[in-house]
């Protein structure tokens, strides 16, 4: 308003600028500062292409990618103000549960192959059927070392993944795991006893005790079973192991301080290129 004013009065022609100021009390460098012009659309084209690339993460997730992967550092607070205004905030319910311990002892993981997690997590095929994901979880790296995807997982299925994860990473201390038939099978158990690996039960119906396996099934069904479909058992293990893949090397985990848990298996290969990385999933 005052800078509207002086220009007023000197368009008057009676009295210059600075006499004006000077009987005003207003300093004469606020008539000559310029607003800077924010650029911003480069930095929203970023945003939008990291929020279509992981559809079902939030703006704290998408400033980490923007850090990590671009080297874009911003507030906080500047993202969250772009991101609502771009119509990318999403509306999640947060589910309820009960949790009751009972007399059930938590191992903590410690350190990297100490304790190992693993359970199913079934998805509905588009031209009919089902098929069964296992899944296995370093719970102190909170990568995903193992997959398997099939019609029916067996207890025999389970033993032979487990095999070559014990090849390519060695025996970890524990196995935890629910109570399915699949893993608790005396053949498995016994196969896994032999070799001095312990086991981890949960109790029944607590699958808050199997917790880093649950979060990572959870994030699997919201960020990929959810969102695409598939006829085939080929094309379903292409679209769970590229996300996996994508999980591993380039997705935040904010557990771990914003980084991937294992950005090290992305060496220099692309993860938008060949479906080969130094880890394998099979």
């Amino acid at each position: 308003m005052s800078r509207v004013l002086v220009k007023e009065l000197v368009a008057l022609g009676r009295w210059s600028e600075r006499q004006i100021c000077k009987v005003l009390e207003i300093p004469r460098a606020t008539q000559r500062y310029l607003r800077k012009q924010k650029n911003e659309e480069s930095l929203i084209e970023r945003i939008t292409y990291w929020a279509l690339e992981f559809k079902r993460s939030g703006y704290r997730t998408i400033l980490d990618l923007l850090d990590q992967q671009d080297g874009i550092t911003i507030n906080h607070k500047k993202l969250l103000r772009l991101w609502s205004e771009t119509g990318l905030k999403l509306r999640k319910k947060k589910k309820i549960h009960r949790r009751y311990q009972g007399n059930y002892i938590r191992v903590r993981a410690e350190r990297k192959n100490q304790i190992w997690s693993y359970d199913i997590v079934s998805w509905k095929l588009f031209r009919g059927g089902k098929i069964r994901i296992l899944n296995v979880i370093d719970e102190y790296s909170r990568e995903c070392i193992g997959v398997l995807i099939k019609r029916n997982i067996s207890a025999s299925d389970v033993e032979g993944l487990l095999a070559k994860l014990f090849i390519q990473r060695g025996k970890p201390e524990y196995l935890r795991s629910d109570n399915g038939s699949e893993f608790t099978a005396k053949v498995l158990m016994n196969w896994i006893a032999g070799l001095g690996v312990k086991n981890l039960f949960i109790e029944p119906g607590s699958p808050w005790q199997n917790p880093f396996v649950e979060s990572f099934n959870g994030k699997m069904r919201e960020e990929s079973l959810n969102i695409n479909i598939c006829g085939t058992l080929m094309e379903a293990e292409y679209v769970v192991k590229q996300w996996v893949k994508v999980y591993n090397t380039i997705r935040p985990h904010s557990s771990l301080g914003g980084r991937p848990p294992a950005p090290e298996s992305l060496l220099a290969t692309s993860w938008m290129g060949k479906a080969n990385l130094c880890f394998s999933l099979n």
